[in-house]
């Protein structure tokens, strides 16, 4: 598997806090693991559009989807509480 990232997501990232990028870099070596890594707790979040979550850690969440050979990140936002 490899990674893509969308613009949404890339904009994202380069605003987020430095903890909260190095948090999402190790989620995502985890990701290639696999979705059923512990941590990532990784569930289908939009069924009818194939996007799916994962924990960058308790207040963050990312969104991604698999195309092919390949996770093509969407989304990297502060959980809603």
């Amino acid at each position: 598997m490899r990674f893509s990232f969308s613009r949404r997501f890339a904009r994202q990232y380069a605003e987020a806090p430095v903890e909260i990028r190095k948090a999402f870099d190790k989620q995502s070596r985890l990701l290639l693991a696999g979705l059923s890594y512990p941590s990532l707790h990784a569930k289908k979040y939009d069924e009818t559009r194939g996007i799916w979550q994962a924990r960058v850690n308790r207040d963050w969440r990312f969104f991604f989807t698999i195309e092919g050979d390949e996770y093509r990140f969407q989304e990297i936002t502060p959980h809603p509480k």
